[in-house]
């Protein structure tokens, strides 16, 4: 499986080269648990300023709407009810939520910390009683370097072409509300995928990202800004998102 790293000063830019790599150099083999083929690397993400603009890419699955949902049930648990009901097994933000005390109380007490850790992984529920939905992502370690936040993340895998923007950008936010709380910088994010991949199905689609990619002529072609642009459209969803969400939980 090959190795690949992938650099940008935004996380457009990292992105973007990322999925070149894996469009140029990521290998075609069998996925038989979804019964297709999938192209393939170990992809290694450096983003060196995560909150430098343009922030937003323009070749994600989704939109202002989409990405600010994603971004409160990551780092507000706005979905975590349906555990309780019954319809999912877990949520990302149901396994980070109880060990953010932990990671702010370690990093104070000694901010050149190797421990600040999040396990997502629950090895027994993920593997051991055969859950159908593994978690993708795995850990992420926090690191206060020169007075700046850095963070790496570990996903087992990673789909390329629909999850890893969304993934990427709402861990870089949680990464600022950190960063906020400890009275630190922004420092760099990372993000490791052991199996970064795309779909045979999803093939065109990643065509034609690189193919946008390599023929922009500007950043504005293929990013947004999101200060100025996408921020308030994706707070201009919030009482949509709100309503959504107690429509949910008054099902019965």
């Amino acid at each position: 499986m090959n190795e690949l790293i992938a650099r940008g000063r935004s996380l457009p830019e990292a992105y973007h080269n990322a999925l070149i790599e894996l469009h140029e150099n990521g290998e075609h083999c069998p996925c038989p648990d979804y019964n297709t083929t999938q192209k393939e690397c170990s992809m290694t993400m450096v983003v060196e300023e995560p909150l430098s603009e343009p922030l937003i890419s323009r070749l994600f699955i989704g939109g202002p709407k989409e990405l600010e949902q994603y971004r409160q049930e990551m780092l507000d648990g706005i979905l975590d009810f349906e555990i309780e009901r019954g319809n999912w097994e877990y949520t990302y933000h149901s396994r980070m939520a109880e060990q953010l005390p932990f990671i702010l109380r370690d990093l104070r007490r000694n901010p050149s910390s190797r421990r600040a850790v999040i396990d997502i992984r629950d090895w027994k529920h993920d593997a051991a009683e055969g859950n159908e939905n593994p978690a993708c992502l795995q850990h992420i370690q926090y690191f206060i370097r020169d007075d700046k936040l850095h963070c790496k993340v570990l996903f087992r895998s990673n789909d390329a072409c629909k999850a890893t923007f969304m993934n990427a950008f709402a861990l870089i936010m949680l990464q600022e509300r950190i960063a906020k709380e400890l009275g630190v910088q922004m420092g760099t994010y990372s993000h490791r995928a052991n199996s970064f991949h795309c779909y045979e199905k999803d093939f065109p689609m990643l065509d034609g990202y690189v193919k946008r990619i390599n023929s922009a002529e500007d950043d504005s072609d293929i990013t947004y800004d999101y200060e100025e642009v996408w921020k308030p459209m994706m707070e201009g969803y919030q009482a949509e998102i709100s309503q959504m969400v107690e429509e949910l939980k008054n099902r019965p």
